[in-house]
């Protein structure tokens, strides 16, 4: 028996002025009204829970839980447990859920049903689920250290009924691995303007945690991340204290600036996952689109400003550290503000951009191209694997700038304009150890730019670095199988130097009007048409280049890739590898049934 759910969650006001303001088209509410299964899988494996609520004077806050996976757990019926370690007499959220009596402590009856807004995140994975809902129970023992009569870690237990959730994308998350630690809390300052140490907390983190509100039946809470130093100090002295951040393009929903939209009032969180010190701020938010965003933070389209009117900066508050790991390949590079771009120290060698030069163009189809770059600073940019890719920022070259919307365009206030390319030369080619190519087709707004190019126009891109784990294993004497579709050649491209080209079979699916590529690639790998299977959907005189590419030793089926093409394929490797579209690559995958197949799904 199929089960419907009838309570849709619906874009509530505020998230409507936001997708009005930004030209968002109409779409569904993703959110459901309920624990979904994939969330109640996922919240045992998350190690930590940004949580926040509101105190008694109707300002919310922002904390983190965890430290080790399986504190927080499904309990049935949308309930979630929690149970974990916290510091009451410096955690605001805790003292706004129990109070600020110490001694044993249950949740007193006017704080049940109490808002609050949660997001599971696993770090180490690029995974979190937003959950939203009402503290029904919990229990709290708020005892002082014996020894020292100072506040300690104590265990509280809460559980709370779970009204909304949602999966979100692992866009601008920076890997980390946590590590559970007891915490050492000592409060360094309660008081504004922001002391030094929480001052350098903020110009090195690269990621917070936000509470917002509407009304008085919806929270929320989420991630912010970016490069080390994306949240900038507008002011920090006896009048003011204001931080700014840039809203990088996302999934387009808008739930956090619609809450702020209606309801100004903001909780944050940010950690020092080296140290353990914690800062937690609550203040009013102002949003900043088009022109007024670009005249505060250059080169932003959209962003918030917050003002802070209490904050309490805990040295080693938290009860966990991390082991830093990749930082997100879409972080763009810092934006400073429009004052600090005035003082000749606003840059400093932790914020020094990586240019990625344009030096040859090579068309290879009228679609397909091959460029080559050069890297101003190679050491710093890591030396890149086959198989990896290099996120490259083109937002100079092709933002909107001061366009509050586009009418014509309006998706180009939503992208970041960062794009992630396969290199496609190898370590071991001839290329100098400062150059790198990728092989690209020109489908969109960048890489139509690039196809534009004038190599003597010295075009200069960031780059914001390199990543990716797609690695191709050849153990000695077995014949790896790879599957590829069109331009899906470019990873294998990076490894063919390093591999024994005899012990390759290629299965590739290409268009007709794309074989200049498959040419290009049997002339600078000459061994390689031996081993490959080149499959050209189209009619026959679509063919004319067919008798080069068996030149090259190719065999060639003017058709598409059948079933019976891949399954039954004696003497090769259990593992297969495949690069191409998601539709082909679904439909590959299940010819392959129980064997190993690998393949890149990087899908932000």
């Amino acid at each position: 028996m199929a089960v419907q759910y009838a309570n849709q969650v619906d874009w509530h006001d505020g998230e409507h002025l936001m997708h009005n303001a930004l030209k968002v088209p109409y779409f569904d509410n993703p959110t459901s009204p309920f624990l979904t299964p994939y969330a109640a899988r996922f919240l045992p494996n998350a190690p930590l829970l940004a949580l926040g609520t509101i105190d008694d004077v109707g300002r919310p806050w922002t904390t983190i839980l965890g430290g080790e996976a399986g504190f927080a757990r499904p309990l049935g019926q949308s309930n979630v447990g929690i149970r974990t370690m916290v510091v009451p007499e410096f955690d605001p959220v805790i003292k706004a859920l129990f109070g600020s009596d110490n001694g044993n402590a249950s949740v007193p009856l006017d704080f049940k049903n109490r808002l609050v807004a949660g997001l599971a995140i696993d770090l180490a994975t690029r995974s979190r689920i937003k959950l939203a809902g009402k503290m029904v129970a919990g229990a709290l023992d708020c005892a002082l250290d014996e020894i020292t009569d100072s506040p300690k870690a104590t265990e509280v237990q809460m559980v709370i009924r779970v009204e909304q959730s949602l999966g979100n994308c692992p866009k601008y998350l920076n890997k980390k691995q946590i590590i559970p630690t007891l915490p050492e809390p000592a409060l360094v300052s309660d008081t504004l303007p922001l002391p030094p140490e929480a001052i350098d907390l903020l110009t090195r983190a690269d990621f917070f945690f936000i509470s917002s509100i509407h009304g008085t039946l919806r929270m929320g809470n989420n991630y912010r991340g970016g490069p080390p130093g994306f949240v900038r100090i507008a002011e920090n002295d006896r009048s003011a204290t204001t931080l700014v951040y840039p809203e990088y393009s996302g999934n387009r929903f808008y739930q956090s600036l619609g809450n702020l939209r209606t309801d100004p009032k903001a909780g944050i969180v940010i950690p020092d996952l080296d140290s353990g010190d914690v800062l937690y701020v609550t203040g009013t938010t102002e949003i900043l689109i088009g022109k007024d965003a670009a005249a505060l933070l250059p080169r932003s389209n959209l962003a918030v400003k917050v003002h802070i009117v209490e904050s309490r900066f805990i040295r080693r508050g938290l009860t966990f550290r991390a082991v830093p790991g990749e930082p997100s390949p879409y972080n763009p590079p810092v934006r400073f503000l429009a004052t600090e771009r005035a003082s000749p120290d606003a840059q400093n060698a932790n914020n020094r951009v990586i240019y990625a030069k344009l030096i040859k163009k090579e068309l290879l189809t009228t679609s397909i191209g091959r460029f080559r770059f050069s890297v101003s600073d190679a050491e710093a940019a890591a030396r890149w694997k086959p198989g990896q890719y290099v996120a490259l920022a083109f937002e100079d070259e092709l933002a909107s700038g001061y366009s509050h919307m586009r009418d014509d365009d309006p998706s180009s206030l939503n992208d970041d304009l960062v794009r992630t390319f396969t290199v496609s030369s190898s370590i071991h080619s001839n290329l100098p150890d400062d150059e790198f190519e990728i092989t690209i087709r020109n489908v969109g707004k960048v890489t139509s730019f690039l196809f534009r190019q004038n190599i003597r126009a010295n075009l200069e891109i960031p780059l914001m670095g390199v990543s990716g784990t797609f690695t191709i294993h050849q153990p000695k004497e077995e014949v790896i199988p790879f599957v590829a579709g069109g331009i899906g050649i470019t990873p294998l491209l990076a490894h063919l130097p390093q591999l024994d080209l005899g012990r390759i079979r290629l299965f590739w699916a290409i268009r007709a009007k794309d074989i200049g590529l498959a040419i290009d690639t049997f002339e600078r790998f000459p061994r390689l048409g031996k081993s490959t299977m080149v499959y050209i959907p189209g009619g026959a005189d679509e063919l004319e280049t067919k008798p080069r590419l068996e030149e090259h030793g190719a065999q060639t089926f003017p058709r598409r890739m059948l079933p019976s093409d891949i399954q039954g394929q004696d003497g090769l490797s259990s593992t297969w590898y495949i690069c191409a579209g998601t539709e082909m690559r679904q439909a590959v995958v299940s010819w392959l049934s129980g064997k190993e197949v690998v393949y890149e799904d990087f899908n932000y």
